[in-house]
């Protein structure tokens, strides 16, 4: 509790932090340490924090990295806030017990929220039927396909109502500073993101996937908007043609413009973005091959199976049972970059390392 200059008196907002089995140290530091900056910057104590687990004990983040919490879900003091910290396997992190404990916090008022794959256990809960939400681009076909009443967006966090979920990596970070900025005023909010080195704070509004122009530096525009043209007809391709002259360019010079900036033609790159998505679909849902095959727009079972053996180096039901295909699989992003680690493959994930195979 502090005092404002006229005397005000302040009391700190209580936020806990629920820590999954292989929850990412990466989303719980960017959503502490606004808050943390905020106390200091403020002269103020407005927000108090602790962290999570069921019994008490410690929990391994995916990193490996152990931390012993504050308290046991029976012994948490009153909440404001209860953020479920997800990660890694989120589907297998949590028990029923933990989901008993939101739904008696719900029924208290307090507001909850999910950061990274947090957002997957608040929907199994069914605490999520009707609201909007973000979560991790990794799981978001697994979450739609599960759970139907959950309106999933694309969006870096969600605020609505007495919900707040966000997605993976330093999203909880602006989510955060967007938190600090409603609550106290901008410019604090701008002062943490002075203190640490942002060059502005995203809103709400912003995707989570980060723009082929961002990933690339000064990429084309005509190859960015190629790109996002890709992404966004994958279930009925458009042929190169019509491509082309969305463009208004010629399938010459679009061959050249990707061959000269991301190392494949036009369509073996927009081959691999349907065939990854199918990958994230296969591994996440429990949609038939038939259907998948029809979200990604392939004409035939057949073909799609021999396209993704060829690239992928695993047939589809191989990868839907977990078999591991060669390492040097391509990735579902955009542009070649480096080549996949052996201790990747250790860890249970969907997307991958931009590599680039010769054609």
């Amino acid at each position: 509790m502090g005092n404002v200059g006229d005397g005000t008196t302040v009391e700190p907002m209580v936020v806990g932090f629920l820590l999954l089995r292989n929850y990412t140290m990466i989303s719980l530091a960017s959503a502490v340490e606004p808050m943390r900056m905020a106390n200091q910057l403020s002269g103020l104590e407005l927000y108090k924090w602790l962290l999570v687990s069921e019994d008490g004990t410690a929990v391994a983040a995916s990193d490996g990295i152990v931390i012993i919490p504050d308290a046991a879900i029976d012994d948490v003091p009153m909440l404001d806030v209860l953020i479920v910290v997800g990660g890694i396997d989120v589907s297998h992190s949590y028990t029923q017990k933990q989901v008993n404990w939101l739904h008696k916090l719900d029924s208290q008022g307090v507001q909850l929220g999910g950061i990274c794959t947090g957002a997957v256990m608040l929907a199994a809960a069914n605490l999520l039927d009707g609201h909007e939400c973000s979560v991790h681009w990794e799981s978001m076909a697994m979450l739609q396909e599960r759970h139907p009443k959950v309106v999933c967006n694309n969006h870096l966090f969600t605020v609505e109502r007495n919900r707040i979920t966000c997605s993976g990596g330093t999203a909880p970070l602006d989510m955060m500073l967007n938190i600090v900025g409603k609550a106290y005023g901008k410019p604090l909010a701008n002062s943490i993101s002075e203190m640490f080195i942002l060059d502005r704070v995203r809103d709400q509004t912003d995707n989570q996937k980060v723009p082929l122009g961002n990933r690339m530096g000064m990429a084309p525009p005509k190859l960015i908007e190629a790109t996002a043209l890709m992404e966004a007809n994958i279930e009925e391709p458009l042929g190169l043609v019509d491509l082309a002259q969305l463009l208004s360019v010629s399938r010459r010079q679009m061959e050249r413009l990707f061959k000269n900036n991301l190392g494949c033609s036009p369509s073996r790159y927009y081959l691999l973005l349907r065939l990854y998505r199918a990958r994230r679909l296969l591994k996440q849902t429990s949609l038939s091959v038939v259907e998948i095959v029809s979200l990604c727009g392939f004409a035939t079972t057949p073909h799609f199976s021999k396209c993704y053996r060829t690239h992928l180096g695993i047939s589809p039901s191989e990868e839907r049972s977990g078999v591991s295909g060669r390492s040097h699989a391509v990735a579902a992003s955009s542009a070649p970059e480096v080549e996949l680690k052996d201790s990747a493959q250790l860890e249970p994930h969907y997307g991958s390392v931009a590599i680039e195979l010769p054609e």
